[in-house]
């Protein structure tokens, strides 16, 4: 019998042509609003999967328009009770629910601060949703998967049309709206090679650079909670300052890389981990250990990345007798302060 979570995973190309479909034009009037509005810098207030979204989110909007992004935990406001200078400023909240009660907090001390508030959010009807000044519905239907898959690419595909609007981007808006045939082909690919050393190894690391971080760190997330599997996200340049002295023969790695200017260092993080014995797996559309399909657009291959390696984890899941629907401890929603 079919996962919930795999099921899930197979409705993203559909999701994504919904979106495009039903509310891609409010992402792109967002965008335009934004680049009326002009703000000075962003913040980002999310947790979880939808932290990973912000970090898609930061990469797109500095490498694109040069406004830089930073993520703010929102314990400062929450726990706290800080005070932010963010008059002229954007806030970004993601999230799926849209209810955990410290992203309300920061989001009502932004909008305090005199920030633009901005959400990206699935239920529309949650107070995040309501109170933000700008609304980006997911619009990717109920999530009932404890795991989340089909809210976090609805996230970045919302991110990437707003930026794409923003900066009035073309090619990219066109390559977006192409992009549900590419997923199609994303999640029927089989990444069965990896499957006996992934679901075997002592810990993972997943590596990627520049926008592809957000995937790597999403990654390392559902080994971790689907998987229990230790594993840790790294960009290709951190490795060098410490953590290539953990890997070893029991030690698997995943490399998600760009068809970018990150490729350089990316080949020479494949060479320095091959080397401590680790099973290395190079995820490429030019050539690799596990296939990939090529995104319209460069920006867009995380998008396609990450589908195929959601269809994987859910084996890796299965491979080690767990039950992909229920991982222990944890709930779909999750509320902190």
């Amino acid at each position: 019998m079919a996962s919930q979570m795999l099921d899930e995973i197979l409705s993203i190309p559909a999701v994504v042509e919904r979106q495009n479909a039903e509310v891609g034009r409010i992402y792109r009037e967002i965008g335009r609003r934004l680049r009326a509005a002009d703000p000075r810098a962003a913040i980002s207030n999310a947790r979880g999967s939808s932290d990973h979204a912000a970090t898609y989110l930061k990469y797109l909007l500095e490498i694109t328009i040069g406004l830089p992004l930073a993520s703010v935990g929102p314990s400062v406001a929450s726990i706290y009770g800080g005070n932010l200078r963010l008059a002229g400023q954007l806030c970004i909240t993601i999230s799926q629910s849209g209810a955990s009660t410290d992203l309300v907090m920061l989001q009502q001390a932004a909008a305090r601060d005199g920030a633009l508030t901005l959400a990206l959010v699935n239920e529309v009807e949650s107070p995040v949703a309501r109170q933000a000044k700008l609304l980006a519905p997911l619009h990717a239907g109920p999530e009932r998967a404890v795991a989340a898959t089909k809210t976090f690419v609805a996230s970045l595909v919302a991110a990437a049309t707003i930026i794409a609007a923003w900066s009035e981007d073309d090619a990219l808006l066109s390559a977006i709206e192409a992009l549900p045939n590419p997923l199609q082909a994303a999640v029927t690919l089989d990444w069965s090679p990896a499957l006996a050393a992934v679901s075997a190894a002592s810990s993972i690391f997943t590596v990627s650079r520049g926008p592809g971080l957000a995937v790597a760190a999403e990654a390392a997330l559902k080994f971790k909670e689907s998987c229990r599997l230790h594993a840790e996200p790294f960009s290709a340049a951190e490795l060098r300052h410490g953590p290539i002295a953990l890997p070893g023969p029991d030690f698997a790695a995943l490399l998600f890389v760009p068809r970018d200017q990150g490729r350089a260092s990316m080949a020479e993080a494949e060479a320095a981990l091959r080397g401590t014995g680790a099973a290395v797996f190079r995820c490429d559309v030019e050539g690799g250990d596990l296939p990939v399909v090529a995104a319209p657009h460069p920006l867009l291959d995380p998008i396609c990345q990450i589908a195929s390696f959601y269809r994987f984890v859910e084996e890796v899941a299965r491979e080690r007798g767990l039950d992909p629907d229920r991982p222990p401890n944890l709930s779909k929603v999750t509320v902190t302060q």
